[in-house]
């Protein structure tokens, strides 16, 4: 039984539970460049054409969590070229201007940062080649240098960006979960789940990735150090991945049981909690035509 994630793990879309679908959408709509794929009722699908990048799903009975408790540190949605990303953070800089929190040259990529009308945090990055990226003893070199974001609006943008047209692809590149402590995160998302560990910040944040990508999912403890069980609140609603194909679902289940979580597999998804009640949902990729 494969003990560790397939190389061609992805993620897919984040749920959100909102207070306000309106001001949720305008904001990943009008802002980021999402287009709204989907709506009914209460709920939003937004993303690009057949990549659905988040879920919103109105929870009027639902409150904010405090900042220490457990849960979503950020979504990062990934641009296929700078001219892309130019566009989106010239988008959301323009029409939501105190939503930018800050930019970084992480050597792996650049990104900008920003919260939503909400306080979920955003991450809005490009990935640059993976030849360029440096390994050492086993681990990807990260870091955070300061990115001038006018600098890099001047060199990227377009006249379509200028214009407000952000196009292209895009998806969710990786999740940034808050979480109570690193160990049991490793313990969870490495030792039973199956990523791999790319970078390790001691007791602090975490980084972890299948077939060789920076990181899918960042873990940290920087606001939630010795957090408990999430309790039903705004904000992360489910995290999901997607995996090659129904055998790696079915391998995962058997190594999520052999450790003791509760899983529900119903043969085209499986989904169970990760100690802090973040909900994880796996799916197996489409068939190809």
């Amino acid at each position: 039984m494969a003990e560790i994630l397939p190389a061609k793990t992805d993620m897919g879309a984040v749920t959100l539970k909102v207070a306000n679908l309106d001001r949720m959408i305008g904001f990943y709509q009008q802002g980021v460049g999402l287009d709204v794929l989907a709506q009914e009722g209460d709920s939003a699908v937004l993303g690009r054409p057949g990549v659905p990048a988040l879920v919103l799903e109105v929870a009027p009975e639902l409150k904010h969590a405090p900042m220490n408790a457990a849960g979503l540190f950020h979504t990062a949605i990934l641009f296929d070229s700078k001219a892309e990303l130019a566009a989106s953070v010239y988008s959301v800089a323009r029409k939501y201007p105190q939503s930018f929190t800050g930019s970084s040259d992480h050597f792996v990529s650049n990104a900008f940062y920003f919260d939503d009308p909400e306080g979920n945090g955003v991450e809005l990055y490009w990935d640059k080649p993976r030849d360029e990226w440096e390994w050492r003893n086993g681990e990807v070199h990260m870091g955070t240098v300061f990115l001038d974001p006018n600098a890099f609006l001047r060199e990227n943008i377009t006249e379509q960006g200028l214009e407000g047209a952000v196009e292209g692809d895009a998806k969710v590149g990786h999740v940034h979960l808050k979480v109570g402590d690193i160990q049991t995160a490793k313990q969870f998302y490495v030792d039973t789940v199956g990523f791999e560990v790319t970078i390790a910040y001691g007791t602090q944040a975490l980084f972890v990735s299948a077939g060789g990508y920076h990181h899918h999912l960042g873990m940290n403890t920087w606001q939630s150090a010795g957090a408990g069980t999430r309790t039903p609140a705004l904000g992360l609603g489910e995290v999901s991945i997607e995996v090659p194909d129904a055998g790696e679902l079915d391998a995962l289940t058997s190594r999520l049981k052999s450790k003791g979580v509760q899983v529900r597999n119903d043969g085209r998804e499986v989904t169970f909690d990760d100690p802090w009640a973040n909900l994880v949902r796996v799916v197996a990729a489409p068939a190809a035509a």
